[in-house]
């Protein structure tokens, strides 16, 4: 009787509350209003143009004068509201939109009602606070259904109340669970990027368990290859390349980095702090390797080597990437826009930009050939003289330590031969070094002086006899605070190898005098025996450091930190590095976004539609990314965990968010996903993925009836499964996997598998793809060597990028050319040989049994009686041609020759038609 009491108040309050939703509600601005400005009102009235005085994208601006001395919008009174007036206005000058189609009824409505209700303004759903959505665990008579005992959901968990909740909203409904193999191969796929073998098809087979779908989650989850595919969709995001970019494109080591990448996933790392290490791992406290490694994300920029380019033009290019990259990786914004001019479409002003840029401004890089500022990861024996060093320092002043420890591990700060000026008789080789001729010089203006008393320079003496180099302060007239004498003997110590222009550097340490602040250094070469046009010696870059500790000048301290600076590392790798102090650059406004074009200075900031305290360095900003403060970086993650798995965000447009990008589907899911990663799982990947993957929405069948395909084409309503197309790292993999030649080693430099010759033709370079040996050129599709001027052709062939950006989203097409690629790419054509020749069957039974090794199931008898008819017609016609068959086994007469070679080849071109079939370029 107590629940039948309990079962009518909740029907009197589900009616009660069906009478009050169904009320007049207010006006929304970011729902109802917003996309109506933007479709036809801001972009005469909004960042760029202000027409009349007049703009809608701030609500200062909206309520404020315009040109006419009044206000267009008077909130509370439409009928005295010019903005409302002249839509309804007959005369063509003054109708609004101005020489556009007018809106419609319902559109000129809106307005005018959201003007009488005193026109409030609003924020875009993306940038309000995000908070926990209530649970929609069905309509009043389910939740009354469900407390008297009657089960009233198909749910998993609570992802699937939100999917569920939408789905009826539209009419739609989902489907049944897919079957066990099919739902197997869709997991292994999307965690680990590899297909399941027939042994884990077997084993998820015979486990009957209510467990069993969860034993493979958590299996997967700790698989080393989960952080292969993950790194795989980071390394877009990162613009990943072994290569600089520009015309030359020539190769850099950054593979490092990938390891990071790979290992935080492995590791679970929380996304905060992954973030957070990558955009400001050098200003942790005591930084770790991994930690300055970390920050190569944003060292994945390009850098122009071509000789005659102007290095501060690109390194600002560089720096406007990595604040473009933060926004749209971070913040799925187009930030990029405020450049030029304030956002048309999202409240944020030009200048804003410039006050964001300025977190990234600092950093040492400097568009130079050796991509410094470099991690030197050692040999052994030079690691073990870097501690003894770290010892001599320990108990010097945290000054003292930090500058002698960065230039000892990072040799910086460098003052490049880019900053000189008032060149006599001399000038900038291939504009990168200092080449002075006898009596020439440079001046090198604003060195910060303060404390140093210690000058490093690499240089280069161009003949037998020595080069005296005077370095004066203030003028070539001035005072000489140095002479150095650069003779051959510096370059037999240490420029090993010799005559190379950037490794074949002689190092060595000057005395000079303190001086005050930042001084002008003329640098004059004397070389009587040079020829007038010969340069005397080349400078590759110098440094000032502070006095050595007196108590460490009586030990080997300046002989091995010299040591250490001059022996060339095993490996490098491009990393952030924050200016000193005395190296501080001013950041300021780029008028209409040029460089050349510098207004009035700002200091570090966010745009102020976020309602935050002071951020004032590139740590204070990771900080406050990855915190509850910031709206965004939580909704962005999910969005693209979620497109990865789904095949398509909630919102689409990963990259943007904003109030141009298209709406989410679903928005009240995409809170409670961000919600459910940023506060109960700690912004952990992996909690967060097993989490979705055990919902019912992802466990569906993918095959649904036409009505439903037609109302949900794209399964944007989750109607069904994720069936779409596998990237081409994991078709590629994939097929090195059946084959049994795939190579399971994680980690380590990039690799070159087969290409086709040629490919490589890239002017002012003498790179040259150099097939890898070994198991090497089967190594996963992630570790392929990846030019950006020449990206491996199966990439580019199904819809990579070249990684000169950032790429959110992967836009798949259906071309001609990928068929071709997996019907005949040397690769997919060798994987199939291989597969051919692990089974000792044939025809029919070959292909039974291959179709259930591939998918875990028999396949059907139509799809078989094509194929066997496929195998008979091959076999007959190579049984008949000799010559052919030994040309595609690439066999010669001297080869032994298999004993039924025709027969090989038949189950070859079987195998690799198994490999190209719908169930294998697409998760099932």
């Amino acid at each position: 009787m107590k629940k039948l009491f309990i079962f009518l108040g909740l029907c009197i309050a589900g009616m009660t509350a069906y009478y009050v939703s169904s009320k007049q509600q207010k006006v929304d601005y970011s729902t109802q209003i917003k996309p109506i400005l933007n479709k036809n009102c801001i972009s005469c009235h909004g960042g760029v143009k202000k027409q009349g005085g007049f703009s809608l994208l701030f609500q200062e601006e909206a309520l404020g004068k315009t040109e006419s001395g009044k206000p267009a919008i008077i909130p509370g009174r439409p009928e005295q509201s010019s903005f409302i007036q002249r839509l309804h206005s007959k005369d063509p000058e003054e109708k609004m939109p101005y020489q556009r189609p007018a809106l419609s009824e319902e559109e000129i409505e809106l307005l005018t009602t959201w003007v009488k209700e005193g026109a409030n303004w609003g924020e875009h759903w993306a940038y309000q606070p995000l908070e926990a959505p209530s649970i929609p665990t069905g309509s009043w008579l389910e939740k009354a259904l469900s407390f008297v005992g009657i089960p009233a959901s198909w749910a998993q968990n609570d992802l699937d109340y939100f999917v569920q909740a939408e789905q009826k909203n539209q009419g739609l409904m989902h489907t049944d669970r897919a079957e066990k193999a099919d739902l197997l191969r869709r997991l292994y796929l999307d965690l680990t990027g590899l297909p399941p073998t027939a042994a884990d098809y077997q084993a998820f087979e015979q486990d009957d368990s209510d467990q069993a779908y969860e034993k493979q989650i958590d299996k997967l989850l700790k698989s080393p290859h989960f952080g292969e595919k993950w790194a795989a969709m980071w390394m877009d995001l990162a613009r990943y390349s072994d290569t600089k970019g520009y015309e030359k494109d020539e190769g850099r080591s950054i593979w490092k980095y990938r390891d990071y990448v790979i290992a935080s996933f492995n590791q679970n790392k929380p996304y905060d702090q992954f973030i957070k290490e990558q955009l400001a791992g050098d200003l942790l406290p005591n930084p770790k390797e991994s930690d300055f490694i970390a920050t190569a994300f944003h060292r994945n920029t390009t850098n122009n080597d071509e000789g005659g380019t102007e290095d501060e033009e690109f390194r600002t290019a560089a720096i406007l990437d990595r604040v473009n990259t933060t926004w749209e990786v971070l913040q799925g914004t187009s930030f990029s826009c405020v450049q030029c001019h304030s956002h048309p479409y999202d409240p944020i002003r030009h200048e804003e930009y410039y006050k964001y840029m300025a977190f990234f401004n600092n950093s040492r890089d400097e568009d130079i050939p050796d991509d410094s500022p470099t991690y030197r990861h050692h040999a052994p024996a030079n690691e073990k003289t870097i501690a003894q060093l770290k010892t001599f320092l320990v108990n010097q002043p945290l000054a003292t330590q930090k500058a002698w420890g960065q230039m000892i591990r990072f040799v910086e700060p460098k003052i490049h031969p880019h900053w000189a000026d008032q060149f006599e008789n001399g000038a900038l080789a291939d504009n990168k070094y200092l080449a002075i001729r006898n009596k020439g010089s440079a001046r090198f203006k604003a060195v910060p002086m303060m404390g140093k008393t210690k000058l490093l320079i690499a240089c280069r003496n161009s003949g037998p006899a020595p080069t005296y180099l005077n370095i004066h302060q203030g003028t070539k007239k001035g005072p000489i605070i140095a002479r150095i004498k650069l003779d051959t003997t510096l370059q037999e110590k240490y420029a090993k190898p010799k005559g190379q222009w950037v490794k074949g550097w002689a190092y060595t340490f000057v005395d000079i005098p303190s001086l005050p602040g930042k001084q002008d250094l003329v640098w004059e070469f004397l070389n009587s025996k040079t020829k007038p046009e010969q340069t005397t010696a080349t400078i590759g870059f110098w440094a000032v450091l502070p006095e050595v500790p007196g108590q460490l000048k009586s030990t080997d301290f300046e002989k091995l930190a010299l040591q250490a600076i001059a022996t060339e590392p095993e490996i490098t790798t491009p990393v952030m590095l924050e200016n000193p102090a005395d190296y501080t650059r001013t950041t300021r406004v780029f008028t209409r976004g040029s460089w050349l074009n510098q207004a009035d200075a700002v200091q570090p900031g966010i745009p102020g539609l976020f309602k935050n305290g002071p951020v004032s360095n590139r740590l204070e900003l990771a900080n406050w990314l990855g915190s509850t403060n910031n709206p965004l970086t939580a909704r962005v993650a999910v969005n693209r965990f979620w497109e990865q798995l789904f095949g398509m965000g909630i919102v689409e447009t990963l990259e943007d968010l904003g109030s141009q990008g298209l709406a989410p589907v679903n928005q009240a899911l995409l809170d409670h996903l961000a919600h459910k990663f940023q506060v109960d799982f700690k912004y952990q990947p992996k909690a967060f993925l097993k989490y979705v993957v055990m919902s019912a929405s992802y466990q569906q069948s993918s095959i649904v009836d036409e009505a439903t395909r037609e109302k949900d084409p794209n399964n944007r309503y989750i109607t069904r499964g994720p069936r779409v197309r596998l990237s081409p790292e994991q078709l590629r993999d994939q097929a090195l996997l059946w084959s049994g030649l795939l190579s399971r080693k994680l980690g380590g430099p990039s690799v070159m598998p087969e290409q086709p010759d040629g490919v490589w033709n890239a002017p002012y370079s003498g790179m040259q793809w150099k097939k890898s040996d070994g198991e090497d050129q089967w190594r996963r599709s992630l570790y392929t060597y990846w030019r950006r001027s020449s990206p491996y052709p199966t990439m580019v062939t199904f819809d990579a990028g070249a990684r000169d950006i950032c790429l959110s989203r992967r836009i798949r097409t259906n071309t001609p050319m990928q068929a071709l690629n997996t019907l005949n790419d040397p690769v997919f054509l060798e994987a199939s040989l291989f597969f051919a020749r692990k089974s000792p069957e044939n025809g029919l039974k070959f292909i039974q049994k291959g179709y259930a090794e591939l998918f875990g199931k028999e396949i059907s008898s139509s799809k078989a009686e094509k194929l066997n008819a496929f195998y008979a017609q091959t076999l007959a016609y190579y049984q008949g041609h000799p010559q052919e068959r030994l040309a595609f086994l690439k066999l010669c007469k001297d080869n032994e020759i298999p004993r039924d070679a025709a027969n090989l080849v038949a189950k070859t071109l079987v195998a690799n038609a198994l490999f190209n079939i719908d169930e294998s370029m697409n998760k099932p």
